[in-house]
Protein backbone atom coordinates (compact mmCIF):
# COMPACT_ATOMS: atom_id res chain seq x y z
CA UNK A 1 0.00 0.00 0.00
CA UNK A 2 1.31 3.59 -1.05
CA UNK A 3 1.86 6.09 1.79
CA UNK A 4 -0.85 8.46 0.36
CA UNK A 5 -3.16 5.62 0.43
CA UNK A 6 -2.19 4.29 4.28
CA UNK A 7 -2.39 8.41 5.42
CA UNK A 8 -6.55 8.36 5.91
CA UNK A 9 -5.85 5.37 8.44
CA UNK A 10 -3.75 7.34 10.15
CA UNK A 11 -6.28 10.11 10.20
CA UNK A 12 -8.63 7.58 11.75
CA UNK A 13 -6.47 6.48 14.07
CA UNK A 14 -5.79 9.73 15.37
CA UNK A 15 -9.26 10.95 15.64
CA UNK A 16 -10.87 7.43 17.11
CA UNK A 17 -7.93 6.48 19.33
CA UNK A 18 -4.76 7.78 21.41
CA UNK A 19 -2.47 10.03 19.75
CA UNK A 20 0.11 6.77 20.20
CA UNK A 21 -2.00 5.26 17.77
CA UNK A 22 -1.60 7.79 15.55
CA UNK A 23 2.40 7.97 15.88
CA UNK A 24 2.67 4.38 15.42
CA UNK A 25 0.54 4.74 11.88
CA UNK A 26 2.75 7.75 11.20
CA UNK A 27 5.87 5.82 11.63
CA UNK A 28 4.61 3.25 9.27
CA UNK A 29 3.12 5.75 6.74
CA UNK A 30 7.00 6.53 6.60
CA UNK A 31 8.80 3.36 6.92
CA UNK A 32 6.60 1.99 4.67
CA UNK A 33 7.46 -2.46 4.44
CA UNK A 34 5.14 -5.31 3.73
CA UNK A 35 3.35 -7.58 6.86
CA UNK A 36 1.41 -10.40 7.10
CA UNK A 37 -1.76 -11.76 8.25
CA UNK A 38 -4.19 -8.75 6.80
CA UNK A 39 -5.68 -8.28 3.39
CA UNK A 40 -7.22 -6.43 0.74
CA UNK A 41 -7.03 -6.99 -2.85
CA UNK A 42 -6.00 -4.30 -5.49
CA UNK A 43 -8.91 -5.75 -7.67
CA UNK A 44 -12.32 -6.21 -7.77
CA UNK A 45 -13.41 -8.99 -5.93
CA UNK A 46 -11.95 -10.08 -2.17
CA UNK A 47 -8.90 -12.02 -2.53
CA UNK A 48 -7.82 -13.18 1.11
CA UNK A 49 -4.37 -14.74 0.16
CA UNK A 50 -2.12 -12.17 -2.48
CA UNK A 51 -2.32 -8.66 -1.26
CA UNK A 52 -0.88 -8.14 2.50
CA UNK A 53 -1.81 -5.04 4.75
CA UNK A 54 1.54 -3.09 6.40
CA UNK A 55 1.95 -2.98 9.62
CA UNK A 56 4.11 -0.42 11.51
CA UNK A 57 7.56 -1.88 13.05
CA UNK A 58 6.63 -1.88 16.57
CA UNK A 59 3.36 -3.66 18.23
CA UNK A 60 2.03 -0.23 19.30
CA UNK A 61 -0.99 -0.64 17.45
CA UNK A 62 -3.16 -3.48 18.68
CA UNK A 63 -4.17 -6.19 15.58
CA UNK A 64 -1.97 -4.72 13.11
CA UNK A 65 1.03 -7.17 12.31
CA UNK A 66 4.28 -5.89 12.45
CA UNK A 67 6.63 -6.52 8.95
CA UNK A 68 7.83 -9.79 8.85
CA UNK A 69 11.59 -8.53 8.33
CA UNK A 70 11.54 -6.87 12.06
CA UNK A 71 9.35 -9.35 13.75
CA UNK A 72 11.77 -10.85 16.14
CA UNK A 73 12.15 -14.99 16.47
CA UNK A 74 8.70 -16.07 17.83
CA UNK A 75 8.15 -15.95 21.62
CA UNK A 76 5.41 -17.44 23.53
CA UNK A 77 2.57 -14.72 24.87
CA UNK A 78 1.48 -17.39 27.22
CA UNK A 79 2.90 -20.39 28.07
CA UNK A 80 0.82 -23.89 26.76
CA UNK A 81 -0.52 -25.47 29.84
CA UNK A 82 -3.10 -26.90 31.50
CA UNK A 83 -5.32 -27.60 28.21
CA UNK A 84 -8.69 -27.73 29.29
CA UNK A 85 -10.90 -31.63 29.49
CA UNK A 86 -13.25 -31.00 26.84
CA UNK A 87 -14.63 -33.18 24.46
CA UNK A 88 -16.70 -32.62 20.84
CA UNK A 89 -19.57 -34.85 22.53
CA UNK A 90 -19.95 -32.06 25.31
CA UNK A 91 -20.10 -29.03 22.86
CA UNK A 92 -22.15 -31.13 20.73
CA UNK A 93 -24.70 -32.01 23.45
CA UNK A 94 -24.59 -28.71 25.54
CA UNK A 95 -27.57 -27.13 26.80
CA UNK A 96 -28.99 -24.19 25.10
CA UNK A 97 -27.58 -22.12 27.99
CA UNK A 98 -30.51 -19.64 28.11
CA UNK A 99 -29.17 -18.07 31.10
CA UNK A 100 -25.79 -17.62 29.71
CA UNK A 101 -27.12 -16.46 26.60
CA UNK A 102 -29.62 -13.61 28.10
CA UNK A 103 -26.55 -12.27 30.38
CA UNK A 104 -24.09 -12.56 27.38
CA UNK A 105 -26.60 -10.23 25.40
CA UNK A 106 -27.26 -7.69 28.10
CA UNK A 107 -23.70 -7.21 28.04
CA UNK A 108 -23.20 -7.05 24.26
CA UNK A 109 -25.98 -4.92 23.50
CA UNK A 110 -24.36 -1.18 24.17
CA UNK A 111 -21.16 -3.20 22.62
CA UNK A 112 -22.90 -3.56 19.36
CA UNK A 113 -24.81 -0.41 19.62
CA UNK A 114 -21.91 1.89 19.75
CA UNK A 115 -20.80 0.99 16.47
CA UNK A 116 -21.43 -0.35 12.53
CA UNK A 117 -20.34 -4.01 12.62
CA UNK A 118 -21.88 -7.08 14.35
CA UNK A 119 -21.00 -9.96 15.75
CA UNK A 120 -20.81 -13.26 16.37
CA UNK A 121 -19.92 -14.72 19.90
CA UNK A 122 -19.41 -17.93 21.28
CA UNK A 123 -17.97 -19.30 24.64
CA UNK A 124 -17.70 -22.88 26.19
CA UNK A 125 -16.71 -24.10 29.79
CA UNK A 126 -14.67 -27.23 28.93
CA UNK A 127 -15.46 -28.54 32.54
CA UNK A 128 -19.82 -28.62 32.03
CA UNK A 129 -20.52 -27.99 28.86
CA UNK A 130 -21.81 -24.95 29.37
CA UNK A 131 -22.28 -22.23 26.60
CA UNK A 132 -23.22 -18.76 25.91
CA UNK A 133 -23.63 -17.88 22.40
CA UNK A 134 -24.64 -13.90 20.56
CA UNK A 135 -25.77 -13.53 16.54
CA UNK A 136 -25.08 -17.23 15.97
CA UNK A 137 -28.06 -17.51 13.64
CA UNK A 138 -28.60 -20.73 11.02
CA UNK A 139 -27.20 -19.77 7.83
CA UNK A 140 -25.46 -16.47 8.93
CA UNK A 141 -21.59 -17.10 8.22
CA UNK A 142 -18.41 -14.70 8.92
CA UNK A 143 -14.97 -14.51 6.74
CA UNK A 144 -12.53 -16.35 8.41
CA UNK A 145 -9.68 -14.08 7.34
CA UNK A 146 -6.39 -15.58 9.26
CA UNK A 147 -7.91 -17.42 11.75
CA UNK A 148 -8.38 -20.48 9.19
CA UNK A 149 -5.17 -21.34 9.44
CA UNK A 150 -5.47 -23.24 12.84
CA UNK A 151 -7.84 -25.23 10.52
CA UNK A 152 -5.67 -25.44 7.75
CA UNK A 153 -2.94 -26.76 10.25
CA UNK A 154 -5.47 -29.29 11.55
CA UNK A 155 -6.21 -30.89 7.75
CA UNK A 156 -2.48 -31.09 7.38
CA UNK A 157 -2.09 -32.61 10.47
CA UNK A 158 -4.91 -35.20 9.56
CA UNK A 159 -3.29 -35.84 6.29
CA UNK A 160 -0.19 -37.00 8.00
CA UNK A 161 -1.39 -38.72 10.54
CA UNK A 162 -3.31 -40.31 7.38
CA UNK A 163 -0.91 -41.13 5.63
CA UNK A 164 1.53 -42.34 8.63
CA UNK A 165 3.85 -39.82 8.91
CA UNK A 166 5.07 -36.76 10.04
CA UNK A 167 5.12 -33.55 8.75
CA UNK A 168 8.11 -33.08 6.50
CA UNK A 169 10.76 -30.32 7.60
CA UNK A 170 9.56 -27.76 5.05
CA UNK A 171 6.02 -28.44 6.46
CA UNK A 172 6.74 -27.35 9.68
CA UNK A 173 8.47 -24.11 9.08
CA UNK A 174 5.39 -23.24 6.88
CA UNK A 175 3.25 -24.50 9.97
CA UNK A 176 5.30 -22.15 12.25
CA UNK A 177 5.11 -19.11 10.42
CA UNK A 178 1.62 -19.56 9.45
CA UNK A 179 0.76 -19.94 12.93
CA UNK A 180 3.01 -17.59 15.02
CA UNK A 181 3.40 -14.62 12.89
CA UNK A 182 0.20 -14.92 10.44
CA UNK A 183 2.03 -15.90 7.30
CA UNK A 184 0.61 -16.01 3.99
CA UNK A 185 2.66 -17.12 1.52
CA UNK A 186 3.27 -19.91 4.56
CA UNK A 187 -0.59 -20.50 4.40
CA UNK A 188 -0.71 -20.72 0.44
CA UNK A 189 1.92 -23.88 0.63
CA UNK A 190 -0.33 -25.70 3.07
CA UNK A 191 -3.43 -24.82 1.53
CA UNK A 192 -2.31 -26.31 -1.57
CA UNK A 193 -1.16 -29.47 0.06
CA UNK A 194 -4.05 -29.98 2.11
CA UNK A 195 -6.00 -29.77 -1.44
CA UNK A 196 -7.33 -26.32 -0.76
CA UNK A 197 -11.11 -26.15 -0.13
CA UNK A 198 -12.34 -29.90 -1.02
CA UNK A 199 -9.51 -30.74 0.94
CA UNK A 200 -10.48 -28.38 4.03
CA UNK A 201 -14.11 -29.37 3.92
CA UNK A 202 -13.37 -32.84 4.05
CA UNK A 203 -10.77 -32.53 7.22
CA UNK A 204 -13.18 -30.14 8.61
CA UNK A 205 -16.19 -33.05 8.26
CA UNK A 206 -14.11 -35.15 10.91
CA UNK A 207 -13.22 -32.60 13.15
CA UNK A 208 -17.02 -31.66 13.88
CA UNK A 209 -17.37 -28.34 11.80
CA UNK A 210 -20.32 -28.51 10.03
CA UNK A 211 -20.97 -24.85 9.00
CA UNK A 212 -17.75 -23.84 7.62
CA UNK A 213 -17.08 -24.00 3.90
CA UNK A 214 -13.71 -23.59 2.67
CA UNK A 215 -13.06 -20.60 -0.25
CA UNK A 216 -12.91 -21.27 -3.77
CA UNK A 217 -10.08 -20.18 -6.19
CA UNK A 218 -7.62 -20.55 -3.60
CA UNK A 219 -8.96 -17.87 -1.39
CA UNK A 220 -8.24 -19.45 2.30
CA UNK A 221 -9.40 -16.32 3.75
CA UNK A 222 -12.69 -16.11 2.37
CA UNK A 223 -13.66 -19.53 4.13
CA UNK A 224 -16.91 -19.36 6.04
CA UNK A 225 -17.48 -20.49 9.44
CA UNK A 226 -19.61 -19.74 12.48
CA UNK A 227 -18.64 -19.08 15.84
CA UNK A 228 -20.14 -22.64 17.09
CA UNK A 229 -17.79 -24.04 14.37
CA UNK A 230 -15.14 -22.12 15.74
CA UNK A 231 -15.61 -23.92 19.36
CA UNK A 232 -15.71 -27.06 17.31
CA UNK A 233 -12.03 -26.40 16.25
CA UNK A 234 -11.08 -25.39 19.88
CA UNK A 235 -12.14 -28.40 21.35
CA UNK A 236 -10.55 -30.86 18.52
CA UNK A 237 -7.24 -29.41 19.52
CA UNK A 238 -7.69 -28.50 23.33
CA UNK A 239 -9.76 -31.61 24.17
CA UNK A 240 -9.16 -35.14 23.65
CA UNK A 241 -12.22 -36.80 21.78
CA UNK A 242 -10.88 -35.66 18.90
CA UNK A 243 -9.68 -37.62 15.01
CA UNK A 244 -6.21 -35.76 16.01
CA UNK A 245 -3.98 -37.59 18.07
CA UNK A 246 -2.25 -36.29 20.96
CA UNK A 247 1.00 -35.57 19.09
CA UNK A 248 -0.76 -33.79 16.62
CA UNK A 249 -3.14 -31.91 19.44
CA UNK A 250 -0.30 -31.21 21.40
CA UNK A 251 1.96 -29.47 18.26
CA UNK A 252 -0.97 -27.03 17.37
CA UNK A 253 -1.37 -25.73 21.02
CA UNK A 254 2.63 -25.11 21.18
CA UNK A 255 2.03 -23.02 18.03
CA UNK A 256 -1.22 -21.52 19.50
CA UNK A 257 0.54 -20.77 22.73
CA UNK A 258 3.51 -19.31 20.75
CA UNK A 259 2.13 -15.99 18.75
CA UNK A 260 4.35 -13.60 18.15
CA UNK A 261 4.50 -9.48 20.50
CA UNK A 262 1.84 -7.77 18.47
CA UNK A 263 -0.26 -10.41 17.06
CA UNK A 264 -1.34 -11.13 20.86
CA UNK A 265 -4.55 -9.32 21.21
CA UNK A 266 -8.41 -10.41 20.89
CA UNK A 267 -9.50 -12.86 23.03
CA UNK A 268 -6.46 -12.20 25.20
CA UNK A 269 -7.88 -9.38 26.47
CA UNK A 270 -10.32 -11.40 28.41
CA UNK A 271 -7.28 -13.41 30.24
CA UNK A 272 -4.25 -15.02 29.98
CA UNK A 273 -4.48 -17.27 27.19
CA UNK A 274 -3.45 -20.65 26.29
CA UNK A 275 -3.91 -20.47 22.79
CA UNK A 276 -4.73 -17.84 20.52
CA UNK A 277 -5.11 -17.09 16.76
CA UNK A 278 -6.23 -13.47 15.15
CA UNK A 279 -7.62 -12.88 11.62
CA UNK A 280 -8.06 -9.16 10.06
CA UNK A 281 -9.21 -8.52 6.12
CA UNK A 282 -10.35 -5.29 4.98
CA UNK A 283 -13.05 -6.16 2.63
CA UNK A 284 -12.46 -4.30 -1.37
CA UNK A 285 -16.67 -3.44 -2.17
CA UNK A 286 -16.99 -1.75 1.52
CA UNK A 287 -13.39 -0.84 2.82
CA UNK A 288 -15.15 -2.16 5.76
CA UNK A 289 -12.84 -4.43 8.05
CA UNK A 290 -13.76 -8.70 9.51
CA UNK A 291 -11.86 -8.86 12.61
CA UNK A 292 -11.83 -12.28 14.36
CA UNK A 293 -10.10 -13.78 17.26
CA UNK A 294 -9.93 -17.33 18.63
CA UNK A 295 -8.14 -19.19 21.85
CA UNK A 296 -8.57 -20.32 25.18
CA UNK A 297 -8.51 -18.38 28.02
CA UNK A 298 -8.04 -19.10 32.26
CA UNK A 299 -9.59 -16.70 34.24
CA UNK A 300 -9.57 -17.40 38.08
CA UNK A 301 -8.04 -21.66 37.18
CA UNK A 302 -11.19 -22.09 34.99
CA UNK A 303 -10.70 -22.01 31.07
CA UNK A 304 -12.74 -20.65 28.64
CA UNK A 305 -12.95 -21.81 24.93
CA UNK A 306 -14.11 -18.47 22.80
CA UNK A 307 -14.79 -17.58 19.18
CA UNK A 308 -15.46 -13.92 18.44
CA UNK A 309 -16.05 -13.29 14.37
CA UNK A 310 -16.94 -9.80 13.56
CA UNK A 311 -17.47 -8.13 10.25
CA UNK A 312 -18.03 -4.06 9.15
CA UNK A 313 -15.85 -1.99 11.57
CA UNK A 314 -15.22 1.42 9.71
CA UNK A 315 -11.05 0.52 10.84
CA UNK A 316 -9.15 -2.05 11.69
CA UNK A 317 -8.25 -0.85 14.98
CA UNK A 318 -12.27 -0.46 15.65
CA UNK A 319 -12.18 -3.94 15.26
CA UNK A 320 -9.59 -4.89 17.23
CA UNK A 321 -11.04 -3.33 19.86
CA UNK A 322 -14.97 -4.53 19.06
CA UNK A 323 -13.11 -8.17 19.43
CA UNK A 324 -11.79 -7.58 22.57
CA UNK A 325 -14.75 -6.01 24.50
CA UNK A 326 -16.37 -8.64 23.06
CA UNK A 327 -14.34 -11.44 24.33
CA UNK A 328 -14.38 -9.83 27.98
CA UNK A 329 -18.06 -10.03 27.61
CA UNK A 330 -17.84 -13.70 26.94
CA UNK A 331 -15.92 -14.83 30.14
CA UNK A 332 -17.94 -12.42 32.20
CA UNK A 333 -21.33 -14.09 31.15
CA UNK A 334 -19.75 -17.32 31.80
CA UNK A 335 -19.26 -16.14 35.42
CA UNK A 336 -21.45 -14.54 36.24
CA UNK A 337 -23.51 -17.23 35.47
CA UNK A 338 -21.56 -20.16 36.51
Amino acid sequence: MSRHVFAPLVVTLARRHSSRYALAALALVMAGGAATGGFADAAGADRARTVPRPGPTAGTVPGIARPAAVLAPATASAAVAHPPSVSLAALRTAGTGVAPDQALSRRLAPVVAAGPASLSVAVLDPADGRTARYGVRAGTTYDTASIVKVDILAALLLKAQDQHRGLTAQEKASAASMIRISDNASADALWRVIGEAPGLNAANRRLGLTGTTGGGDGHWGLTQTTATDQLALLSAVFGTDSPLDQASRAYVRSLMGGIAAGQDWGVSAAGPVTGLKNGWLQRTATARWDVNSIGVVRVDGHDRLVAVLSRGSVSMADGVHLVEKAAKAAVQAMDTTA
